[in-house]
């Protein structure tokens, strides 16, 4: 199992660029195989979830042809059908999470979709409710195969995916993106009430805009969706800086008292990012496209109007993103004062702060979602330890921790980071840091 080991205390400096948005890049290559006709992305980030739903599309049939890194073209104009009702199809699904994404398309254009239980971060029960409803409100049909431990979703013979209006029983991002691709290929015109409206989400509307479909709402959380009329149109698309990346960055500076400069972020679509982070007394400069994040000596966060306690949590976009808040949480053990950390949406995503505990934070984890942290306003500082990266955005914020403590830290299980971060060794290690990484 790689590690890697983190020589802490390192003062950092210098400019670093995010990686294009992992979340877009499943989405967006999933929805490739909507058409027959060629779609290229560009700033795909080289990660090894992504990597490995590209293996995917090409053992399903796919011509995927690489120009150069983070630059492909996708070409679904020979799909191996007996392969996506295969054993091996399935066993792939299994073990990667963005493999959902392929149900919608495969449902649209091929009437018949396995949807495997999906693999991923083990941070709780993840549903796929919301999927399911949306694809059985669109007129499928699905039956629970125990063999397979999947869900077999088919459309009746002699009929097609017909539009109609769903309300969500959650705003799901994956779920949105899902039915949207489903309705791509239904008759009528369907309407998603409460659907997710992340950039993200944004952005798959406008690639499918650009391959002939009809979306009206993007942006909002009322979607109206009319199917491609004939064969979607050849197209090009480019994917977002990964916001996580940037709120990661963000806290790194923090938790190292440094001066850095985050480049190309696509400000406009980082929503309460970065005053989520000035809440907890970083200062967040914006110069242009570019993010400035001076060195100060101390962090002080914010209280509520009335003096108590401040609580940060996730909520659907235009809220604040889950994924940052195990970020947020680790600088908050290095600012002056005291915040509650909320996570709503998963169970199991806040038990890694015993290793933060072991480090010497200062952390009270009082349920499975709720961790109050009280900071050492750098007075005491976090000591080097065994780790074990539990998943991507746990692991990220581990590093960071491992970043400025005082000491040697060894972070094992490392390949749940590099499912969601490229070569995030090499390129901090340009910026000052001190991470090598073994086998």
């Amino acid at each position: 199992m790689p590690s890697f080991v983190i020589e802490g205390q390192r003062p950092l400096k210098g400019e670093i660029t995010p990686q294009g948005a992992k979340n877009e890049a499943l989405q967006v290559i999933s929805a490739t195989i909507l058409s027959s006709n060629p779609v290229e992305i560009s700033n795909v980030p080289e990660i090894s979830d992504v990597k490995n739903l590209i293996d995917l599309l090409r053992q399903m049939g796919v011509d995927v042809t690489r120009h150069s890194r983070g630059h492909y073209t996708f070409r679904a104009n020979h799909i191996a059908t007996e392969y996506i009702l295969s054993d091996d199809f399935i066993r792939r699904c299994s073990q990667l999470r963005g493999s959902v994404l392929l149900v919608g398309p495969l449902l649209a254009r091929f009437g018949k979709a396995y949807f495997p239980k999906p693999g991923g971060d083990k941070i709780g029960r993840r549903k796929v409710d919301t999927h399911i409803q949306g694809f059985i409100n669109l007129g499928a049909e699905y039956e629970y195969t125990p063999e397979h431990r999947a869900y077999l979703l088919t459309v009746p013979a002699g009929k097609k995916l017909t539009g109609t209006y769903m309300l969500l029983d959650e705003a799901s991002v994956t779920g949105t993106a899902n039915i949207i691709m489903a309705a791509t290929g239904a008759t009528g015109e369907t309407t998603i009430y409460n659907a997710a409206c992340e950039p993200y989400v944004q952005q798959l509307c406008r690639l499918l805009t650009a391959m002939g479909c009809h979306i009206d709402g993007i942006g909002s959380n009322l979607l109206t969706i009319k199917g491609c009329t004939g064969e979607p149109k050849p197209a090009s698309h480019r994917i977002l800086p990964d916001m996580i990346e940037v709120g990661s960055f963000i806290g790194m500076a923090a938790l190292t008292r440094s001066s850095i400069t985050i480049k190309d972020v696509s400000y406009d679509n980082l929503g309460i990012i970065p005053e989520s982070f000035r809440r907890l007394g970083i200062k967040v400069e914006q110069q242009g496209d570019d993010i400035f994040i001076p060195a100060q000596d101390s962090y002080t966060i914010d209280t509520a109007l009335d003096g108590s306690i401040m609580t940060i949590a996730d909520a659907p976009w235009p809220g604040l993103t889950p994924d940052l808040l195990s970020v947020m949480l680790v600088v908050a053990t290095q600012c002056r004062g005291s915040v509650l950390i909320h996570q709503k949406m998963f169970e199991s995503r806040l038990f890694f702060v015993d290793g933060l505990i072991e480090m010497g934070a200062q952390i009270i984890l009082c349920d499975p979602h709720r961790a109050v942290v009280i900071g050492h306003d750098h007075k005491f500082t976090l000591r080097g330890s065994k780790l074990i990266s539990p998943d991507i955005r746990a692991g990220i914020a581990m590093l960071l921790a491992a970043m400025s403590a005082k000491g040697t830290s060894i972070i094992s299980n490392i390949g749940q980071i590099d499912r969601g971060y490229e070569n995030i060794d090499e390129r901090l290690n340009r910026l000052g840091a001190s991470i090598t990484r073994i086998d």
